[in-house]
């Protein structure tokens, strides 16, 4: 174990023995070198592994401070452990938040996208310029699904590299993520058919199944566990169920990660009824810790998971990137691909392909982690300062979402409104869910730089939220 790893572990021990109390100051890095005898360059990068894990925040001319405990919110009094859905139509109102948050003039907290200032752009042009140089006539057939070779082989190594056997030839190369997931479930179901998704669930997954003409059954989520598996498994047993759309780790928009013997037991479950899972994992590369988070992918014994990711969180938004490994399922996907967008980008493709090759990626993908962990505790501690007491805050190790709550009865659809009217977004709870059980809540994006416009803005949160309260209902 490294010295940094040393010290790391052993005030974490500490924080949580309680030797050092939430809101405490921790020795300075001067002081700790003379604690430890070790050198001040070793200090700083466990201070910051400490802070990227939330066990430790820093404040500016004041020192490092022990974080406040964890908060982790209870599901809604009036939560229904299954909420069916006959037919889905919310398309409209999440078109209209989604465009809201596009405006340059607005402080984006309901943005759906990371901070783009965090990707590598001038590595993955350089690839881009030099896979241009070399383009052939042959590539656009070449790079027709499944996808590019080069790209497919280097995705199942990194399966491999978790522990996970996939074959490039079960991996489809998509227009980012929301293709492969819309294929994915196509290929398993027909109109009329019944879906299980999460509640509260990504959108994204509302938007399918209305588009397909699709019945939601809408399984309650607990916010550090995630899916109700018991209710799961009742669903299973009374309903002809063909799919499960689900999100394992960093789930948007509550941010759970499931505990890898539920992930256990959802496989096996679904695999006894032969029911398809369809993993969106899109934030799997944004875990903050030591270790990083498997999918349910990894318990599979029968070939019943497609699990779903893409490049667009982690490292290019606008290469549109995604891929699914699809298994059995993978001729299926490609045949529903050529009917319909008929490919990826091949140069987009041939792009990734080389910028992968170059072993940047991982390099990268540690210090997005970093600073997108400092900016989550840096978020999470301002609106912890500045939101009124009774409104809580879900916390979450990894991704750059943060679920908040505001009080039983308070509508956060219109403190939305109200915000857009100061040029900030928010994303509403109602975007979430297509019934009204969590129209109290709402999703904040913590992926941008924390600065002073950004810490107006939750102030004028707080003052718009105080306003609401304040008003009988």
């Amino acid at each position: 174990m490294a010295k940094y790893q040393q010290l790391v572990q052993q005030i974490r021990e500490q924080i949580e023995a309680e030797a050092w109390q939430p809101g405490e100051k921790l020795p300075s890095l001067r002081q700790q070198v003379e604690l430890s005898g070790m050198s001040l360059m070793t200090v700083m990068h466990a201070y910051q592994v400490l802070e990227s894990q939330g066990w430790i925040v820093s404040r500016p001319q004041s020192g490092y401070f022990v974080a406040p405990r964890a908060e982790y919110l209870s599901q809604p009094a009036s939560h229904q452990p299954v909420q069916l859905a006959e037919s889905v139509d919310i398309n409209g109102f999440i078109f209209e938040v989604l465009q809201a948050a596009r405006d340059p003039q607005v402080i984006p907290f309901g943005s759906a996208f990371p901070d783009p200032e965090l990707f590598p752009m001038r590595q993955l042009m350089r690839s881009l310029s030099n896979v241009s140089h070399h383009l052939k006539p042959s590539d656009a057939l070449n790079n027709l699904p499944p996808g590019n070779e080069t790209l497919r082989k280097t995705l199942a190594q990194r399966y491999a590299q978790q522990g996970i056997t996939v074959s490039p030839d079960e991996i489809v190369i998509t227009n980012g993520a929301m293709e492969a997931l819309n294929l994915s479930l196509q290929a398993v179901t027909e109109p009329g058919d019944w879906v299980v998704i999460e509640n509260p669930a990504f959108y994204g997954a509302l938007q399918a199944i209305e588009r397909l003409k699709l019945k939601a059954v809408a399984i309650a989520t607990d916010p550090q566990h995630g899916i109700d598996l018991d209710q799961l498994e009742q669903a299973l047993n009374r309903w002809p169920i063909k799919a499960c759309w689900l999100m394992s780790n960093q789930q948007n928009p509550v941010g759970f990660t499931m505990p890898d013997a539920n992930k256990q037991r959802l496989a096996a479950l679904l695999a006894a009824r032969n029911v398809a899972l369809i993993e969106d994992d899109v934030y799997a590369e944004l875990w903050f810790g030591g270790k990083r988070p498997l999918p349910v992918k990894a318990w599979d014994q029968h070939d019943n998971v497609m699990h779903c990711s893409s490049f667009s969180k982690n490292l290019v938004a606008g290469f549109r990137v995604g891929w699914v490994a699809a298994g059995r399922h993978a001729q299926r996907i490609q045949r529903l691909q050529l009917m319909s967008t008929l490919s990826t980008s091949a140069p987009m493709q041939l792009a990734l392909a080389n910028y992968l090759g170059t072993r940047s990626y991982d390099s990268h993908l540690r210090r997005i982690r970093q600073v997108m962990a400092q900016r989550k505790n840096h978020a999470r501690q301002a609106l912890r300062r500045l939101l009124p007491p009774q409104v809580k805050i879900n916390d979450s190790q990894g991704g750059y979402f943060l679920w908040i709550e505001l009080p039983a009865g308070q509508d956060a659809t219109l403190l939305y409104r109200r915000a857009l009217e100061h040029h900030i977004s928010i994303a509403p709870g109602s975007m979430f869910s297509s019934g009204n059980q969590y129209i109290n809540y709402f999703r904040f994006n913590t992926a941008w730089p924390w600065d002073a416009a950004q810490e107006a803005a939750v102030a004028i949160l707080a003052e718009l939220i105080s306003e609401q309260l304040s008003q009988p209902h």
